[in-house]
């Protein structure tokens, strides 16, 4: 397929919003194939908790990037980015349309935007700016003007990263992001773009109510399958799984693991809208 006709659907949209499911029927009306670009689906143990198609209907249209890693992989945002680009590739080599679907905004970020280039931060340089206690905002005008005006005075981790990465490298983190978004994946491609608006008082309903399906389809023999793992590790953060291991420890009671978990999935939902409004504003 040639370059000018190269085209991407992305489906984007909060937890129990219905995104996999449209995915998948557009897959078939479209001659499409779906990508995962949730940062919990990758995980090969975690098909129930989180919420991966179902079997039948991978079978119907296999979707890519869906349970191929191991739960002990600390795995990343560029690597993912590394197989999506294959998986790209591959769907247009094809002359299919990719869909990509998932709730992980960074994902899609890094779709649209690629990755800054920076290379490694000396430790020292970035234990001095973590712990400095003085203006970080006044720090970075004085250094890295231009990056400053990008940035509020009271976003430390950002403020922060930007001087990080001016005292190491001697560029602009600004500089690194432009490099990074001439070499983004969808760079020159017609992009389509949904974002699935659900109420977020539905949102909780459905969510809640998929919990107590995940527990009768098995997710408790699930979660005892890795509760040797290191809680540190990305995959044990999903939503449910530590609240069902402290069950499983007979730290708390199973009713009380259900209702965490839904809060903590309310919460979830709640800093992935903000993360949308503010981060993928050109969406729409």
């Amino acid at each position: 397929m040639a370059d000018r006709q190269k085209r991407a659907l992305l489906i984007a949209g909060p937890t129990a919003s219905g995104k996999s499911a449209l995915a998948l029927a557009l897959a078939r009306e479209r001659n499409g194939v779906v990508i995962n670009a949730d940062a919990i689906q990758v995980y090969r143990e975690l098909r129930i908790l989180s919420a991966r198609p179902e079997a039948a209907d991978e079978a119907a249209a296999p979707p890519q990037l869906y349970g191929h890693v191991p739960a002990v992989t600390a795995y990343s945002v560029a690597a993912w980015l590394t197989e999506a680009e294959r998986a790209l590739a591959a769907a247009w080599s094809e002359g299919r349309l990719p869909i990509v679907t998932g709730g992980t905004g960074l994902y899609f970020k890094a779709l649209e935007q690629g990755l800054a280039p920076v290379p490694p931060i000396p430790e020292a340089v970035r234990d001095r700016w973590r712990s400095f206690d003085g203006d970080l905002h006044a720090e970075l005008s004085r250094r890295d003007p231009a990056m400053a005006l990008r940035l509020q005075p009271g976003d430390r981790q950002r403020l922060t990263r930007a001087l990080e990465v001016i005292e190491a490298t001697g560029r602009s983190l600004r500089d690194w992001q432009q490099q990074g978004a001439a070499q983004a994946p969808l760079t020159g491609v017609a992009v389509e773009r949904v974002v699935l608006d659900v109420p977020r008082e539905e949102l909780y309903a459905r969510a809640e109510s998929r919990f107590d399906s995940m527990i009768a389809a098995g997710a408790l023999e699930e979660a005892r399958a890795l509760m040797h793992l290191d809680p540190l590790l990305p995959a044990m953060k999903a939503i449910g799984l530590p609240e069902l291991i402290a069950h499983l420890r007979d730290e708390i009671p199973l009713e009380e693991a259900a209702t965490r978990a839904k809060t903590a999935t309310r919460n979830f939902i709640k800093r992935q809208l903000t993360w949308w409004r503010g981060q993928m504003k050109h969406w729409g």
